[in-house]
């Protein structure tokens, strides 16, 4: 591998893996391998593969209002944006707080003392910030095991380069997913057209979405995840496991209804059949955001009409193994 002299980990992914972290020569994107760590352990293979997935999420918000991301086993249980950090942590942490015990945190701007302070009140494994303030390093230093990562500038999302995994035999090279779409992209295809509110819900949830597992569902409400189901062999599970996950989170908060009522549900690929969407519809779903180009598209939009959802298709694909 060409690059700088490696650092060499405990293990990899299990005890008996070895690892090590190699970074390259020359011009490159900076990352979590380039970020400072002020105090806490080592950080573990397992620790840099999370902390990799959090940064690159949180980065979709970079320039925006404060965001929050949990991440677990390299999956978000836990995206907000809010007119303050903590707030933003509150409405994350609520979207599924038993995955988040143990997690990888990252927030998109500098890290204040009241935060900091929330963050401890649950096992983390890793917080990642452009920043950090003085009253957030105080804190976290009651925590003294916690790995507290600063990045400085937040990395592009939409930056070139390659991606590369090893397969029996040979490698796998592909570019980066670093493709886009915006309000105008968007094509509505059923009878009702969302509302400003829906188009903005499912703008986020699709911005999460596309760092989620596939099969990924996403419900998001009011700039927060209500319920996220990842890494399912097929699209209508994803669906109901992230309902049952935001159902989980309304009765443990005691909320009167799940915040998937009234949320938009994002989706990496199109809807194969119409169950999926039929899962999303019992939740409470309102508007719906996918790929679109399903043979069954027809059946899919149909139904849609027939619940009452308004939906608009991307044209964009974010399959993501």
């Amino acid at each position: 591998i060409n690059g700088k002299a490696p650092v060499e980990l405990r293990y990899g992914e299990n005890p008996h893996q070895q690892a090590a972290l190699y970074t390259p020569v020359g011009p490159h994107a900076r990352g979590i391998a380039q970020a400072e760590q002020l105090q806490g352990k080592e950080l573990s293979y397992n620790n840099y593969n999370d902390a990799d997935a959090a940064l690159e999420l949180c980065a979709e918000f970079a320039g925006g209002d404060p965001a929050v991301v949990i991440v677990k086993h390299a999956n978000p249980c836990g995206v907000a944006q809010a007119a303050t950090l903590l707030e933003a942590w509150n409405h994350a942490l609520a979207c599924d707080s038993v995955s988040a015990f143990g997690g990888i945190v990252a927030v998109n701007t500098e890290l204040d003392g009241e935060t900091a302070a929330a963050i401890c009140e649950i096992f983390t494994e890793v917080v990642i910030a452009p920043a950090v303030s003085e009253a957030a390093r105080a804190a976290f230093a009651r925590k003294k095991n916690l790995r507290l990562l600063v990045t400085g500038d937040l990395p592009d999302p939409r930056r070139e380069g390659l991606a590369v995994k090893p397969i029996t035999g040979g490698l796998l090279v592909q570019t980066r997913d670093n493709g886009t779409i915006s309000k105008a992209d968007l094509k509505v295809v059923t009878q009702r057209a969302p509302t400003e509110q829906e188009v903005k819900d499912c703008l986020f949830a699709w911005t999460v979405a596309r760092h989620v597992k596939s099969n990924a569902i996403v419900y998001a409400k009011d700039g927060a995840t209500a319920g996220i189901g990842a890494g399912q062999m097929n699209r209508r599970d994803s669906s109901r496991i992230a309902a049952m996950k935001a159902a989980e989170a309304a009765e443990k908060y005691g909320w009167d209804q799940s915040r998937t009522v009234g949320s938009a549900v994002a989706s990496d690929a199109f809807f194969p059949f119409a169950d999926g969407l039929l899962a999303a519809a019992e939740a409470g779903a309102s508007a719906i955001i996918q790929p679109g180009g399903s043979i069954r598209d027809e059946e899919v939009i149909a139904a849609a009409d027939e619940q009452g959802l308004a939906m608009v298709f991307t044209g964009m694909r974010h399959f993501r193994h």
